[in-house]
Order: structure tokens, then sequence, then C-alpha cells
């Protein structure tokens, strides 16, 4: 368990943050980028979870944002052993395999897609939309971070299949997608 006392170290000060192994890392470094982005993301998804307001979905964005917190712990830790252990948090694959299940169980209800979706609807798929687009830039910047140094493959695979889920859960927030915003093509010429 997490124990804090104090909110401010004064040890950032430098333009340095801490990492798990104690090591420090430049405020800049892709590493900050990308922990940063999956903190983002992790906001706009307590924000679409008061949208929904103890809805049918809010125990699912809840335990996702758990996971987002792991995630942020499995990208503080630097190397490339990314077997889980007690003393080092890691992403596994069951998180991945558990989002799968809720995409292909939530997908089964929805009106087929006949164009892009437009992010919007009701202001929960709207919010959802948000966080999905969130998560996408926080895979990016874990990409762009795993070109340079390794980053677990679970966690990669995680953010993923997260913006999968986003884009599902956002259509089955429109009445299972009845109430999806279509995109169509040259509208405005």
């Amino acid at each position: 368990m997490v124990k804090l006392n104090k909110i401010y170290t004064r040890t950032g000060d430098d333009g340095t943050t801490g990492l798990v192994d104690g090591s420090r890392c430049p405020k800049h470094a892709a590493r900050m980028a990308a922990i940063g982005a999956v903190d983002e993301a992790n906001s706009a998804l307590g924000l679409a979870a008061v949208a929904l307001a103890g809805g049918d979905h809010a125990a699912e964005l809840a335990r996702i944002q758990n996971d987002l917190f792991d995630l942020g712990a499995d990208l503080a830790t630097p190397g490339s052993d990314f077997a889980p252990s007690p003393m080092v948090l890691r992403m596994v694959t069951v998180q991945t395999g558990w989002l799968e299940q809720q995409i292909d169980a939530q997908n089964e209800s929805l009106a087929p897609l006949t164009s892009f979706v437009l992010p919007g609807g009701s202001e929960a798929a709207a919010r959802v939309h948000v966080a999905r687009a969130c998560v996408r830039r926080a895979e990016r910047e874990m990409v762009a971070l795993a070109a340079a140094e390794p980053v677990n493959p679970a966690a990669l695979s995680y953010i993923n299949r997260l913006s999968d889920y986003l884009f599902v859960l956002a259509r089955t927030l429109n009445d299972r997608g009845e109430s999806d915003v279509i995109w169509v093509p040259g509208a405005s010429r």
C-alpha cells in the first residue's frame, strides 16, 4: 500500500523526477511524456465516469482507471524484465484480455457501422470519445518511448485495446449505436 504523508518533496525542482528504481529522469524525457499522457487519459476517464452517474459501465471505468495507475507504475519502472513480482508492478495480458471480453460483449448488441462515427451523441458518449482520443495520445507516447527504450509489450497491447474498448463503449452509450453521429464525407462542399 502506498502512503503519502507529504505531497511536495522539492526533489523535482531541478527538472527531474524519481522513478521506481530510484533513478532520476528529466521531466521532458519520453518516459515522462508517456506517463503524463497516461495520467491525462485517466483524468479524462474520470470525467467520463461522472457522466455515467454510477450507471452500468461506471464499475468498468473504475477498474480501467486502476489499471491505468498500474500502467503508470509499469512505465515508471525502467528495464527489460517485464515479469511481475511482489516488488515490481507490471501490466499483464489478463488485463488486456478483460478489455477484449468487454468489447466483444458490448459489440454484439451494437448496430452495424455504415460510416465512420463522429465524436458526439450523448454527453456520456462524447466524454468517452475525449478519453479515447487521450488514450490514443498515450499510445503514441508509449510507442515513441518503445522506439528508444524497452517497454512492456503487455502495456502496449493494453493501451491499444483500451481505445477500442472506449470506441465501443461510446457507441453503447449512444443507444447501442442508434444515436451515433455519422460522418458524411464531403457534406459541407
